[in-house]
């Protein structure tokens, strides 16, 4: 899969980022919303949003990371060829950190923004 659209460098990180962030908070929203029904509790809620939002957002970015650390790079041939399947390799672990905060702060976003939204909306216990 490439990232051909993301800019290079520092500014695709950001970008990343960015995208994770609004990814954890959209995937925060649908899980209050789905919990509420499912009687998930506020944990679960949080938990799932951020594990979907660590898969959907840096899922690429982190196995790729993860693969350059298994790969015997030992001729120019192997190197040549998994750096070339990797977008932008110099910045890869600058993206996947800010991929990884993103996220966090997507999904503690997501959190504040459907407790608010819910805080008017809860019925008193019997």
């Amino acid at each position: 899969m490439g990232f051909s659209w993301l800019s290079p460098g520092v500014a695709g990180a950001l970008e990343a980022g960015a995208i994770a962030l609004l990814t954890g908070a959209l995937l925060c929203a649908l899980c209050h919303h789905l919990g509420r029904r499912v009687g998930w509790k506020q944990g679960t809620e949080i938990g799932v949003a951020f594990v979907a939002t660590l898969f959907i957002a840096a899922g690429i970015d982190a196995w790729d990371l993860f693969h350059l650390s298994l790969v015997r790079l030992e001729s120019p041939f192997v190197i040549e060829r998994t750096l070339g399947d990797i977008y932008d390799p110099a910045f890869l672990g600058t993206r996947v950190v800010f991929e990884f905060c993103g996220a966090v702060a997507g999904v503690m976003i997501g959190w504040y923004l459907a407790a608010i939204a819910s805080f008017g909306r809860r019925r008193p216990r019997n």
